[in-house]
Parts: structure tokens; sequence; C-alpha cells
């Protein structure tokens, strides 16, 4: 079976533009998440951006951390995810966002793993959450996704890729997986300046290579930060 993960990225955020570029101890912020995946998976790792000149440094970040990056439509981010996944030629894809720099790569190998012992349409763990914001993963069935895309009619299902599934739940075969213990009240994403500087204070506070804190001790810098 083949699986890989597709970074979701783009400059032209409304709360907080050029957001996943921002910069922390002068390395930006996707480039902790590409970081943190390639420690543990092996398999492709691309991002999707949009084909706007404003994300030609989106581009670039992935040729100097030697990943692939596919650009297509703006607006249309599902159509820009499935040319994404054809480019791949995966059979399932993970899907993360790149305003997510301190992802749990055990979260993503787990996800992998209940969707290679299952027959599913969609493993995914916020729905419901019980993970962080900034620690959701999606594991998607290719084939699954083409069809679903033909069926997307609302503009919140073209721009947030996966809301037809969720609000569509009886037609797919969905697996949630839950954390030990409820953290969603937490929030590891960078979508805000406020959120920003926190991250900035988590990562501060490491004491060793971020690739080395798991989503337990990221709790932890959160809550003393």
């Amino acid at each position: 079976m083949n699986i890989g993960i597709i970074i979701q990225a783009r400059m032209s955020s409304t709360r907080s533009p050029g957001k996943v570029l921002h910069q922390i101890n002068g390395k930006p912020l996707i480039e902790y998440l590409i970081t943190r995946l390639k420690f543990n998976f092996h398999g492709k790792i691309c991002c999707a951006t949009s084909d706007q000149t404003s994300d030609d440094a989106i581009e670039k970040l992935c040729i100097i951390n030697k990943i692939p990056c596919f650009r297509g439509s703006l607006e249309d981010v599902a159509k820009r995810m499935v040319n994404t996944v054809n480019f791949l030629n995966v059979d399932a894809f993970v899907r993360i966002n790149g305003d997510s720099p301190l992802l749990d790569p055990k979260i993503v190998e787990r996800a992998i793993k209940i969707y290679q012992n299952g027959q599913y349409d969609l493993v995914t763990n916020s729905f419901p959450r019980s993970f962080p914001i900034g620690q959701s993963v999606e594991v998607i069935k290719t084939s699954t996704f083409e069809k679903t895309y033909a069926k997307m009619s609302l503009p919140d299902e073209f721009e947030h890729v996966t809301h037809y599934y969720y609000n569509h739940p009886d037609e797919f075969r969905i697996k949630n997986f839950k954390n030990n213990r409820d953290l969603s009240k937490y929030s590891l994403v960078v979508d805000t300046p406020e959120d920003l500087n926190q991250m900035k204070k988590i990562i501060g506070s490491m004491t060793k290579p971020h690739i080395e804190y798991g989503l337990d001790e990221l709790i932890e810098l959160y809550s003393n930060a």
C-alpha cells in the first residue's frame, strides 16, 4: 500500500498572512513540520500550495528541504489536493496543515497503521476531537477522495477538503481514533499573532532538539509557557 503525506500551505492566510514562513530561532515554521515528519516517515512527502506568485517562497523552501511542491488552484483547495495526489501517485494520503509546526510524528504513524489494518475511506483524530488543535491528522483513501470531489458543491467543502466527509458521515467508512486523555482545549497551531507568540515561547523553552518532543512534553511546555 502506497501512502504519502501532503502538507497543505499557502501564504495568503486571512488572519496571519505568511504564517507558515514566520521564523522562530531562524527557522521557518513549516520547516519545523517538515523536519519532524522526515524524522519518522520515509515515504513521499509533498507540499501542496497555490499557483499564485505569493506562494513562490513556499516552493523555494521545499526545494531547500528536498521535498516536491505541487502548485494548483488557490480557491479550489480540494481540486489542488486531487491533482497533488495524482502527481504523487499514491493509494492514500495523509493530509496535514502547514500551520502545525510541532505535529507529533507518532500521531501520524498511529493513523497510518490504523488505515493499513482496516478498510476505511478516512482515518481521523478530530471526529470528535480529543487531540489539541495543531495535532490533527487525516488519512484519506485516494479513490474515494476523487469520487467525493465530484460531489462537492459548497464553498467550505472546496476550501476545507474533508468537510464533505464530516457533513455526510453515513456515506463513508470513517474511523476516529482518540487520545488517552482529552487535550482538545489546547492549541498548538499558528493561526493568529497570539498563536505565534505562544509558539515562540514553547520552542524557546526547549532544552533538546524539537524532533525529540512528543505530545505530552509539548503540552507540558505549553502549560509552562
